[in-house]
C-alpha cells in the first residue's frame, strides 16, 4: 500500500507545478536553459535614470507585458511585484494541470512572500501628492503597495478560498514562504498551496540605500555579466534584481489521485 504519510503520521507533500519569471527568462524552460548556458540576466538599468549613483546595473525582467497574464484594467491597479507574482502563479497552475479557477477552492491556500511590496507605487503617489495635489493621487495606491497584495491577487486569480497569508523576511522570504506553505498542508489546513516569493524593486531609492550600505557591486558597471560573483574572492557586493518564483504544493494522495506530474 502506498504510504501517504510521513513517520509522524503527517501528510506527505509534493511539488506538482512551477512557474518563474526572472531576468533569465519568462518561463521555467527559458530560465533553466539560461542557467545551463551560463547566460547572465544582469544589465544596465532601464527602469529609471541611474546617473549620479555608483551602481548602474541590475537584474531586470525584460519585455514583461502584464497583459499577457491578466486583465489590463486590473494590471493598472497593481504594483509590479503583484504583476510578477500573478504571472508566475498562473504558469505554476498551468504546469500543475490545475484549472483556473481551482476546484475545491476552500482547500487551496496561497502564501506569497515579498521583502518590500509595491514600494514604487507609494513613492510615485507621494510625489504626485506633493507636486500635483490631493485630487491626482491614485485611489488604489494604498492597497497597491501593501506587501500582502501579491498573495491577494494570486488568490483572486486562482479563485481560492483557503488560508491566505504573506511572509516578509527580507532575503529569506521565498524560502520561508515555501516552508510555511508546506506546514499548511502537513497540519491539515489545506490540500494544495500556491506559494513562493516575488520582488519588483528596481528603484532608485533601493539602489541608493543598498549602495550607501556598501552592499552592492560597483566594480562591474561596464561588465554587468561579471558582477554577480558571490563565491569569488574578489566579490564586492550583490546585484539588485527582480522576479517571481511560485510552486504548487499538494498532498501526495491528492496529487496521485488526479494523476499529477510530481
Amino acid at each position: 500500500m502506498e504510504n501517504y504519510n510521513d513517520k509522524n503520521g503527517r501528510p506527505r507533500v509534493v511539488i506538482t507545478g512551477m512557474g518563474i519569471i526572472s531576468p533569465l527568462g519568462h518561463t521555467k524552460e527559458e530560465n533553466w536553459d539560461s542557467l545551463l548556458s551560463g547566460r547572465s540576466g544582469i544589465g544596465p538599468i532601464t527602469q529609471f535614470n541611474p546617473n549620479g549613483l555608483p551602481v548602474t546595473i541590475a537584474g531586470e525582467v525584460k519585455d514583461f507585458s502584464p497583459r499577457e497574464y491578466m486583465n489590463f484594467k486590473e494590471a493598472r491597479r497593481m504594483s509590479r511585484v503583484s504583476q510578477l507574482a500573478v504571472a508566475a502563479a498562473q504558469m505554476a497552475l498551468v504546469d500543475a494541470g490545475l484549472t483556473i479557477p481551482v476546484e475545491d477552492p476552500e482547500r487551496v491556500g496561497v502564501l506569497i512572500g515579498t521583502g518590500v511590496g509595491g514600494f514604487e507605487v507609494a513613492d510615485q503617489n507621494l510625489t504626485i501628492f506633493r507636486t500635483k495635489g490631493f485630487n491626482r493621487v491614485n485611489p488604489f495606491a494604498m492597497t497597491a503597495f501593501l506587501p500582502n497584495m501579491p498573495s491577494h491577487h494570486v488568490s483572486l486569480l486562482a479563485g481560492s478560498y483557503g488560508p491566505i497569508s504573506t511572509v516578509n523576511a527580507a532575503c529569506a522570504t521565498g524560502t520561508q514562504a515555501f516552508g510555511e506553505g508546506f506546514e499548511l498542508i502537513r497540519r491539515g489546513s489545506a490540500d494544495t498551496v500556491i506559494t513562493g516569493g516575488a520582488e519588483g524593486l528596481i528603484h532608485e531609492a533601493a539602489i541608493a540605500g543598498f549602495a550607501r550600505m556598501l552592499a552592492l557591486s560597483t566594480a562591474y558597471n561596464d561588465e554587468p555579466e561579471r558582477a554577480s560573483r558571490p563565491f569569488d574572492k574578489d566579490r564586492d557586493g550583490f546585484v539588485l534584481s527582480e522576479g517571481a518564483g511560485v510552486v504548487i504544493l499538494e498532498r501526495l494522495d491528492k496529487a496521485l489521485a488526479r494523476g499529477a506530474h510530481i
